[in-house]
Parts: C-alpha cells; structure tokens; sequence
C-alpha cells in the first residue's frame, strides 16, 4: 500500500508532537518493509530528523501551496496526495487535510491529548476555537482515531462522543537515545558541564503552569535532605517568575538549577544519573518524559489524575498533583529509601517494553491492513 502522512511536526518540532512522529514514521520504515511511506511537509530546514531519506519528504508543488503552506496542509494536499496514488493518509498531529473521503484516500488521526478542553483557562481562546474545530473535524472524518493513551480514549468518548469501536489506543516510546547507557567519566563531565554537584531530583518540560514545577519546588522545600539538589530543565514561560519567588522565599538558590537550551545529546546523562525524576503535571496526553526516565534506569514521583500513571505504571510513585503535602511524601519516600528505589527501576524496565517501536508498528500496520 501507498501510504501518506502529515509530517511537518516532525520536520518543525523539536519536543512533544515532533517527537512522535519522528518515533512513528521510524518505526514503520524499520518493521514494515511491505508498505511504501510518503510523508508531506511545508518544509526541512531545522535538521530535527537528520536520518530519514531526503527523497521521501514531498513538498507543496505549486507556487500557491508553497505561499501558503497552511491552507495546503488544510485542504489542498488532498489533490497530490490523489495524484500520487495514496491509498491511506496519517494525520499524525491531530488534525487531517478536508476532502479525503471524496478522493477515495482512507484515513488516520491520532489525538495527542484534549488538554485545552480539561484545562481551558491556561490556553487562549481563540486557539481553543481552532483546536476544537481542528480536533472534532478530523474524528469525525476519520475512518480510525488513534488516541496515544486510555485517558485520551475516556477524554474522546466523554467530551467529543467519538465512538468506542473508531478509536485504537496506541501508544508511543521516546528517542532511541534513552536506551544507551552512558559511562560514568561522561555522566560526570555532563554534570560538571552543568555545575550540578552531588545527589539530584530531576524535572524536564517546558517550565509552564500545567506542568506544576512550581509545587515540585514547595514539595522540595519541605523534605530534610538538603544534600539533594533539584534540577529543572526546560523552555520557560512567564510562569517562570513564580517558581523563581517560590525559590526565592524559601532560600533554595544554591539548591534549585533552573537550565535551559540543554541539547538532547546532553539529557541521557543527566536522566542516568539523577537518583529520582520528578513530572508532576497536572494533565497530559500521555508523558514521554516519563519513558526517557525508565529507560534511563530512573524511578519516577509523578502526578495522579491524568494518563501518567499509564506511563509510569509500577516504575514510580504517584501523588495528587495539586497537594504539596502528598508530593513532598513521596518525594521524601524516594530520595531516603534507596532499595525502593532500585525495585522500582527493575518494574519499571519491564513495564516499559510494552512500549518499543516493533510493537508499536505492528498495531499500526495492523490498523492501515485493516483498512486496506
């Protein structure tokens, strides 16, 4: 089968989106050598997917698409995706081009998470307009929805009415990256690189309302081993100024590192080496992060409530992520209780080969064959 897919995430999106259709498409050129995969992107001028062939991205071909690279990803791709024979399209970003159906081309959506619908006060509401239409519109067309967690299948039945029997739940791993242990002198020169000295508690993702650092700071603040450090990497937003006057007031400069800008290349390290991994958000779709940290060897304090605890499962502990009182408990159960610790990466490495790209391409092998 020809088989098409909306690839500009991973051409244009260093995290989040970009990092699962990078892991998709990866994939599927490794475990299915059956099908041929044309992926569609305005344009791959970041180097964020180095390793897949040149020759396989198709850009928009007329000067007008090529203007307006939005209005092509909406609606006029459906023509060359027509003239290029293909059979299925993958909107791998929660959205699909219009005029599928009438074209004869078979579709996929996968939704990512309806966090602007669960938490609509931290997004704007002119793009909670658009998401929503975006969203709604590509399930309804869909012949399969694709949703990245059971919280996301709970979050389409409930709030979009999306029938059981059209949805798939499917799931997704991290960066290949994450699987290679790195030598001791490495980790070492990475911290150093970082000024980070001796034990640490480690947070990554965008420093952002939703994703609670600013509670991981006051839960920190109340447990008693002062030798630890926190370590909390990510892009900031304007929510920055509140973990800094948290920090701030409860004299935690020497012991809080704010980083950012850390490339990639860096973050295997700095996860293998951590004695926890802290991701207290209070909603998501799903949590990478929490994969990267099992793979890393690392046990996990995360947040109930959302699908995180999917992720973790028994690799870590959870807490109720609006509680300080109930992350500072776990916290402080983590970083004193070292055989926990251990048993909890040993579960945690087991739980997390669920997960790997040759699974993952089966189940979608299996949907596009279905379809087929």
């Amino acid at each position: 089968m020809r088989i098409g897919f909306d690839a500009k995430r991973a051409f244009a999106n260093k995290t989040g989106l970009g990092n699962y259709s990078r892991f998709a498409l990866n994939a599927l050129s490794e475990y299915d050598p059956a099908n041929k995969y044309f992926v569609y992107a305005p344009k791959n001028n970041q180097n964020l997917f180095p390793e897949f062939p040149e020759r396989a991205i198709h850009y928009p071909e007329t000067f007008l698409d090529k203007k307006l690279p939005s209005l092509w990803r909406y609606s006029t791709i459906t023509k060359q995706l027509r003239n290029d024979k293909i059979a299925i399209f993958h909107g791998l970003s929660n959205e699909l081009p219009q005029g599928l159906h009438n074209a004869g081309i078979k579709s996929v959506v996968t939704i990512h998470d309806l966090i602007f619908e669960r938490l609509p006060h931290v997004f704007n509401p002119i793009d909670r307009m658009i998401y929503r239409h975006k969203f709604q519109s590509a399930c309804e067309r869909a012949d399969v929805v694709i949703a990245v967690s059971e919280q996301t299948k709970h979050d389409l039945n409930e709030l979009y009415k999306v029938d059981n029997s059209k949805i798939r739940v499917v799931y997704q791993d991290c960066n290949p990256l994450f699987k290679k242990l790195v030598n001791e002198p490495e980790k070492d020169k990475i911290a150093e690189l970082y000024n980070i000295k001796g034990p640490y508690i480690l947070s990554v993702g965008t420093l952002e309302e939703r994703k609670n650092q600013h509670r991981l700071v006051e839960a920190f603040a109340r447990i008693n081993r002062k030798d630890f450090k926190l370590v909390l990497i990510g892009k900031p937003t304007a929510y920055i100024k509140k973990i800094q006057q948290i920090i701030f007031e409860n004299k935690l400069e020497k012991e809080v590192v704010i980083l950012q800008h850390v490339p990639t290349a860096h973050l295997p390290a700095l996860y293998q080496k951590a004695e926890v991994f802290a991701y207290i958000s209070v909603y998501e779709g799903f949590g990478i992060p929490i994969l990267e940290a099992l793979h890393s060897g690392t046990p996990v304090l995360s947040a109930k409530g959302s699908c995180l605890e999917e992720a973790g499962g028994p690799g870590g502990l959870y807490a109720d992520p609006y509680k300080t009182e109930d992350i500072s408990k776990q916290l402080e159960k983590l970083i004193t209780d070292a055989s926990l610790r251990t048993s909890l990466t040993e579960a945690g490495k087991i739980h997390v080969t669920q997960f790997s790209g040759e699974k993952i391409a089966a189940q979608l092998i299996d949907i596009y064959n279905q379809l087929g």
